[in-house]
């Protein structure tokens, strides 16, 4: 089972890592720059400077693609916990459902002082296990040319170079693609 009885999805489980689902209420919150009511809504601790270091923009269309798909959330934003110590390290997930997005798509951000333990491998490891889990292939990411530590995560995964683009908001970005289902 893979949501839990409130229609929620459950987290996804790695040997350091809980990827929780992001609760609307709690990206809300996190737009107001509301740390205690986001923590609340989301039932982990989000720190003023990690609540900062989450893009408003990536969390508004977030938010707006679990409204339009309710049903279709694990296939959105996750917060990355450390099981350890339940601290919030970064988030990770897919750019929404495959069908809003017009393919799957992961992204993930490591909160600056956790980089460099190969969080960012393991979060995109249980995406990808996601995917292949539903049958969903290729799966897409998307890196700017300069970000040697996202390519490597990619190339760590067998994720192929299968292109570039121009992204407006972003700029120029290689497009990578990884063959979850054989």
């Amino acid at each position: 089972m893979t949501t839990a009885r409130d229609g929620a999805p459950r987290p996804l489980e790695t040997a350091r890592l809980r990827l929780v689902p992001l609760e609307p209420l709690a990206i809300r919150a996190l737009l107001e720059e509301e740390w205690a009511a986001a923590s609340v809504a989301q039932g982990v601790e989000i720190r003023e400077g990690d609540g900062r270091a989450m893009d408003p923009f990536f969390l508004g269309v977030q938010y707006e693609r679990m409204l339009r798909h309710p049903a279709a959330r694990e296939w959105c934003a996750r917060l990355m916990v450390r099981r350890v110590d339940r601290q919030v390290i970064g988030h990770c997930g897919f750019h929404g459902p495959p069908e809003d997005v017009g393919r799957a798509e992961i992204g993930y951000t490591v909160f600056e002082r956790y980089r460099g333990q190969r969080y960012a491998t393991e979060a995109a490891r249980a995406l990808l296990d996601l995917a292949s889990s539903r049958g969903v292939s290729p799966v897409f990411a998307t890196v700017a040319p300069d970000n040697a530590p996202s390519l490597r995560v990619l190339a760590n995964l067998g994720f192929v170079e299968t292109g570039s683009q121009h992204d407006e908001r972003d700029g120029e970005e290689l497009v990578f693609e990884y063959a979850t289902v054989t």
